[in-house]
């Protein structure tokens, strides 16, 4: 019999990944997603044209974070093998604007979700997508999984509660809990106010004639960023370990934004000088600095590798943004 995974977050950059990975190795996939005006689902729509697929391999149920009642039904019907936590409010600058909602959605709802599971007859393995942001300023670099926790944003420490909640009812209640602590992590799929996608698509924009200029703030602003295929692979071998544990996603390398812009403008043949400029506007209140991860462990432990440089991760996001402007042109 295959294994049953339900997934929050499904429609997002790394639950679409994790989805397809999951079908591919067999799984029955549930998502729980969110009841909106719209229901276009664009990461995910390839796989709603596959009949062999939706509505019998894949099935979206609905329920908001804060629906306890609602997912405690769905997880008493779908009894998942396995369940990825990866939904949540997780823009940095966002949650100094919105902190209540950003500590409601990200950690209280990681919390009644474990409740949950833990009052099930018997619980399924259960993945907590952390961040990086819980170490807010880091008093070493690299960091790694013994790194002291000490977020400087409100989303940081709505993810710090959730993690430590996590290892909590890991060792408290013998539960198969654990927890993913990644850094950025991009892709294609990534959504356009993440400073990443902002940058490959504006490169695309502007070598079409679609747009004149990008605004950014610090541009010296240094990020371990990774692949998303990969981080959700690493997700997946974390939850057929032997034993739960936690484990720190990263690359070990850091990039500047300076950086990604000379690769996502030079891969259209642009000057991003020519284009860019500095916007106080964007700059953060509180910023996480020498944000840099060790993945000895995942990659010791869990046989974790990667498949795609920062390099070749941008390019490809560049070249995905030029296809796509170039498919709603001829559509037009």
């Amino acid at each position: 019999m295959s294994k049953i995974a339900l997934i929050t977050g499904i429609t997002g950059q790394d639950g679409s990944y994790l989805t397809e990975l999951l079908l591919d190795k067999g799984y029955e996939v549930h998502g729980i997603v969110r009841r909106s005006s719209s229901i276009e689902r664009i990461r995910l729509s390839p796989l709603y044209e596959q009949e062999s697929v939706y509505g019998k391999r894949l099935f979206l149920h609905y329920a908001d974070l804060t629906d306890t009642t609602t997912i405690r039904r769905i997880v008493v019907k779908v009894r998942p093998d396995e369940f990825y936590h990866l939904a949540g409010q997780s823009h940095v600058g966002l949650s100094f604007e919105i902190p209540e909602s950003t500590c409601e959605l990200t950690a209280m709802a990681t919390l009644r979700i474990m409740e949950i599971l833990r009052d099930l007859s018997q619980p399924p393995r259960f993945l907590h997508a952390s961040s990086r942001e819980i170490f807010g300023t880091p008093v070493i670099s690299p960091q790694d999984e013994h790194t002291p926790v000490n977020p400087n944003s409100p989303y940081g420490c709505a993810k710090a509660f959730a993690t430590q909640m996590t290892r909590i009812y890991r060792d408290s209640h013998g539960l198969f809990f654990c927890n993913a602590i990644c850094y950025n992590h991009e892709s294609p799929r990534r959504g356009e106010n993440f400073v990443t996608r902002k940058v490959t698509l504006a490169a695309a924009r502007i070598a079409a004639g679609l747009q004149k200029q990008l605004s950014l703030g610090d541009l010296d602003s240094a990020r371990d960023w990774g692949y998303a295929r990969d981080f959700v692979n690493a997700m997946w071998l974390m939850l057929q370990q032997s034993e739960p544990d936690d484990y720190l996603l990263a690359t070990g390398v850091s990039h500047t934004i300076r950086e990604l812009m000379q690769i996502a403008f030079s891969r259209v043949n642009l000057n991003w000088q020519d284009y860019v400029s500095v916007d106080t506007r964007f700059l953060r209140p509180a910023d996480a600095c020498a944000l840099l991860g060790n993945p000895a462990k995942a990659e010791q432990k869990l046989g974790w590798k990667r498949t795609r440089t920062f390099s070749e991760m941008i390019s490809e996001m560049v070249d995905e943004d030029v296809r796509a402007i170039r498919e709603s042109a001829k559509r037009s």
